[in-house]
Order: structure tokens, then C-alpha cells, then sequence
């Protein structure tokens, strides 16, 4: 009795608007209390993430994606990317996507990139005769686009809580990563022949003024991901690179962000994030130690699989299970939380734990744009003061393709793990 007294006033309490590192950290220590247990077993996780050095990359990263938001690389970005690719029909949703999937790996965060490119990109694809609907459907699911590619945050959080390489995570998301936006590339170019939008010609007189004005910008993806297969530094190293030069390009190079104003401002807004990511992991560590010494994973596994016998069924299962997580839980509260329960059931299945982290990743990104209350549906409408419904209606398509490549990163394996394999990450 006294229990389920309990469980309802933690309800309550997450339904009143409590944090949820404190609802998950008083039921570790409600679950470990229950069996006599001190409630120091929830605690010293604190002490064992913060002992593991790939969580610094967490902050330097997220620092970093904060910096480029708040300075006029997206401009800067958004003009490159249309040097190089406005001359192809649908050239400009082509761009849209690049740049919105290149932004989102750097930021970590769906609602940031609309916020910030989308509110540069959206006038500009109706200035150029794009559809209303098929521009605000664009924006909206570009948003999530870029979180498979390193170094998002997400890949470092689900390496992370799943304890496996983030080097080879980082590897496994590249060609899926590649793919959704292939994919979503060449219904735009469809689409852009269709409706016969106009092209901007190719000049490289363009290219070259775009690549000289964003030359300080440009290598940083290829020094984040080429320093790390290259075996130049970790990637907890590629972060503090990473955020050095992002800081000294923006404030000394560019001028965009003053330093004694602009970038203490940007340090706060950016540590909240990570404070609260923090906070939840280390209080849902806590439950998962409990979870695991009461082999509840191996109790959900035999009670799967009296139902479910076949993987491949399996998988078509969690791919739903997941895209409602996605639509109801942010992206790093669903990490933390789910991932300690799925990953020993999906090894039971012979699931392989890298491919299970960019479907479960790629699940999410779908589940942020899925009806009726996938997030970044809000953020749009929100950001562009549309109705939530004319948001719905403008992703549909898009939807219906993400769950095409869905299948395809589902359903080969090879896809996420030939590179990890290639390259001998370990």
C-alpha cells in the first residue's frame, strides 16, 4: 500500500511539472530503501560519470554548437551551400538540408536549427516560389536531420549510457546519416523539377566569394571527423579542438560575439542544457544499477520473448515502441531513460548494440515529427506562427520517406556497422 502511495505521489508530482532528474532519483532510492539497501548506491553514479573522460566532450560540444548559433555562420553556411548546389532543380531544398543536417550535428538540438536556420531559410524558399507547405514541411523535418552525424550530442550521450565506443558510434552513424539526406535530396530535386522553381545559376566567381567569406568555417567538420579517424586525437579531444576554434574564429576572426558580453551569456545558456542532461543521467544510473540487480532487463527479455520469437518481428516492434517514445520524451530524457531497458532485450534478439544505437536514434528523429505531439511540430508552428495542423499536414510526405530509409537502416545492418568495420574503430 505504502508503494503504490508512493508511486502516485511521484505522478503527481512529474505531472505537476517536477524535474525529472528528481522524480527518477527518488524512485532509485524509493526502489533501493525498499530492499534495505543505502541510498548512496543512487549517489555514487554521480561520482562514476563524472570520472569518465568522454564526458567532457558533452559541454565542449554543446558550447560550441551554441557559439555557432548565435553568430552569423548559418548566413554564412546557407550561402555556401547555395553557390554549390542552387544550379540543380530543388536546388535550394537541397541546401536547406545540408545545411539544417551539418547545423544539427554541431548543436545537438532539433529546436535550435529551426529556431535559427530555419527562420533564415523559410522567407527565402517562399521568395523563391517554393510551395508554403512543402518549405514549412522542409524546415520542420530538417530540424532533426543532422543528429546521426558526429559530433551531435546525442551519439555521445547513447555511447555514453549504452557504455559503448563513441568513436565507433560516431562511424556507425555516417552512412545512415548520409542517407536520410539523400534520400529527403532527391524528392526535393522531384519536387523542384515539378514545380519548376527557379534555379540559381552556377557561377564559380559565387563559389569562390562563399568559400573565402566561410573559409574559417568550413574545415571543421573534416577537422572533427578526420582528426578522430585519423587517430590525431580522441573524441573528447576533438571537442576541446572543436570548441577553441569555434571561439576564436566567432569572437577574434569573425567579430560576430563580443567576448566579455556575448560569450559569458552564451557559456550560461548553454551549461543549462548540460546541467540538466547531467542531472538526469546520473540519477537515472542510479535506478538502472537497481533495475539491474533485480534483473529486470532479464525478466523483460523472457516475458518478450513468450511473444515475440522471431528478430526481425522484434525489430518492427521497437521501431514502434520507439517512435512513440520519440514523440512523447526530448531526445536525451529518452536516452537515459530507455536505453538501459532495450539494450539487453535487443542483444538477447542478436541485435547488434552499435546498430541498435542508430536506430533507436534515427526512431527519435522520426518521433520528433510524428502527429500528434512530436516536438519540433510545435516548434514550428510556433516559430513560423502557423496552426499546428497546417504543420502536420506539410510533413506528412516527408514522414512517409524517413520511414522508407527507416526500414533500410533497420533492416541492413551493414549500412551503420561497414564503416565501423572498414575503419577497425574500436
Amino acid at each position: 500500500m505504502e508503494t503504490i502511495l508512493y508511486g502516485l505521489l511521484l505522478l503527481v508530482l512529474a505531472l505537476l511539472g517536477a524535474p525529472l532528474f528528481a522524480i527518477i532519483g527518488a524512485i532509485a532510492m524509493l526502489s533501493f530503501a525498499g530492499e534495505g539497501i543505502d541510498s548512496s548506491a543512487v549517489t555514487v553514479e554521480l561520482y562514476r560519470i563524472a570520472s569518465n573522460p568522454t564526458l567532457v566532450a558533452i559541454p565542449l560540444f554543446t558550447f560550441a554548437g551554441y557559439l555557432l548559433a548565435e553568430s552569423k555562420a548559418p548566413i554564412r553556411l546557407v550561402n555556401l551551400a547555395r553557390a554549390l548546389f542552387g544550379a540543380i532543380p530543388g536546388g535550394l531544398a537541397v541546401v536547406a538540408l545540408a545545411t539544417c543536417a551539418l547545423f544539427t550535428a554541431f548543436t545537438g538540438a532539433s529546436g535550435v536549427t529551426i529556431v535559427a536556420i530555419g527562420g533564415l531559410l523559410y522567407p527565402i524558399l517562399l521568395k523563391e516560389h517554393y510551395p508554403e507547405r512543402f518549405s514549412l514541411g522542409l524546415i520542420t523535418t530538417s530540424g532533426s536531420l543532422g543528429l546521426l552525424f558526429p559530433p551531435s550530442l546525442p551519439l555521445i550521450l547513447y555511447a555514453l549510457v549504452a557504455q559503448i565506443s563513441v568513436d565507433k558510434l560516431f562511424a556507425a552513424g555516417l552512412l545512415p546519416g548520409i542517407l536520410l539526406v539523400a534520400i529527403l535530396s532527391f524528392y526535393s530535386i522531384r519536387k523542384g523539377k515539378k514545380l519548376n522553381v527557379p534555379k540559381t545559376p552556377f557561377e564559380w566567381s559565387n563559389v569562390k566569394r562563399a568559400t573565402r567569406v566561410a573559409a574559417w568555417e568550413i574545415p571543421l567538420p573534416f577537422v572533427v571527423i578526420g582528426g578522430i579517424y585519423g587517430g590525431i586525437f580522441t573524441a573528447t579531444e576533438a571537442a576541446a579542438v572543436t570548441a577553441f576554434s569555434v571561439l576564436v574564429v566567432e569572437v577574434l576572426v569573425y567579430k560576430d560575439l563580443k567576448l566579455f558580453s556575448d560569450v559569458p551569456r552564451v557559456m550560461r545558456e548553454s551549461m543549462l542544457l548540460v546541467g540538466a542532461i547531467l542531472m538526469i543521467l546520473g540519477a537515472s544510473m542510479g535506478l538502472t544499477n537497481y533495475l539491474i540487480d533485480e534483473e529486470v532487463p532479464v525478466k523483460l527479455f523472457e516475458f518478450t520473448k513468450t511473444f515475440i520469437t522471431d528478430p526481425i518481428v522484434f525489430l518492427v516492434v521497437l521501431n514502434v515502441f520507439l517512435i512513440i517514445v520519440g514523440m512523447m520524451m526530448d531526445i536525451f530524457s529518452a536516452i537515459i531513460v530507455v536505453v538501459p531497458l532495450i539494450v539487453p532485450i535487443a542483444i538477447g534478439y542478436g541485435v547488434n548494440p552499435v546498430h541498435l544505437g542508430i536506430i533507436f536514434l534515427t526512431n527519435l528523429e522520426i518521433g520528433y515529427l510524428t502527429p500528434p505531439v512530436g516536438l519540433n511540430l510545435f516548434i514550428s508552428s510556433l516559430r513560423f506562427n502557423k496552426p499546428v495542423f497546417s504543420v502536420v499536414r506539410s510533413i506528412l510526405p516527408y514522414i512517409g520517406i524517413l520511414f522508407i530509409a527507416l526500414l533500410i537502416i533497420t533492416y541492413v545492418p551493414g549500412l551503420s556497422l561497414w564503416l565501423v568495420e572498414l575503419l577497425g574503430v574500436r
